[in-house]
């Protein structure tokens, strides 16, 4: 069972395979890893004492960054990753950062993005669209999130809005949306404060930073 494992000189934490999202983009859809690593397929969600030895017995040479991301939306068992910052926090120097949809708190009802605050470095957070109607289209998350003011795409702003008082922030879009989309989520990023980056998207599971 991988629960971490190695990419671009960095450690990536894999804690769930549960997402409430279903992006058109998804590694998952390409395969069962990223690069030469083992299957990110999770056998069954891995107890903290589990993370905890994968941790230790992992050989994190060289790296200075720990990055939740694996083959799921890592907030899922938002209380695994916290616990789990925790550990790495007080057994390395590692930089940790969050990577993201963004929905934490429609995942967890009232969860208090306070929490992350001295845990989590900072986040990268799937902004995907400039609008709710292409965000809902692109990263067609569970409808039950859709519910409320702005459904899904506003509380991801919100969150971003949020985290950036907290935490080093960014936008990430994945150019399966046209050139003038993607200046559209410029310009919304912009307006926000928050930088963004783009992402190529790739068959081949060779980057999905």
């Amino acid at each position: 069972m991988t629960i971490f494992y190695k990419f671009e000189g960095k450690l990536y934490i894999n804690i769930t395979n549960g997402c409430p999202c279903d992006c058109v983009f998804c590694i998952r859809k390409n395969g069962d890893s990223i690069e030469d690593n083992d299957s990110l397929w999770l056998e069954h969600e891995p107890s903290f004492e589990e993370i905890c030895a994968a941790f230790d017995n992992f050989d994190k040479t060289g790296m200075t960054e720990a990055v939740f991301c694996g083959y799921g939306e890592p907030t899922v068992r938002v209380d695994m990753l916290l616990k789990t910052a925790e550990y790495i926090k007080a057994n390395s120097g590692l930089q940790i950062r969050l990577n993201t949809n963004g929905l934490v708190r429609l995942i967890h009802k009232d969860f208090d993005v306070e929490k992350f605050k001295g845990l989590i470095d900072s986040v990268s957070i799937s902004l995907n669209a400039p609008n709710e109607e292409r965000y809902n289209e692109v990263t067609r998350p569970n409808k039950e999130l859709c519910k409320g003011e702005g459904g899904a795409f506003g509380e991801m702003l919100r969150f971003a809005e949020d985290m950036k008082k907290i935490c080093k922030t960014a936008f990430t879009v994945v150019d399966v949306i046209t050139p003038e989309e993607i200046e559209e989520c410029r310009k919304l990023s912009e307006r926000m404060g928050i930088p963004l980056r783009v992402r190529s998207y790739v068959t081949d599971n060779e980057s999905y930073t």
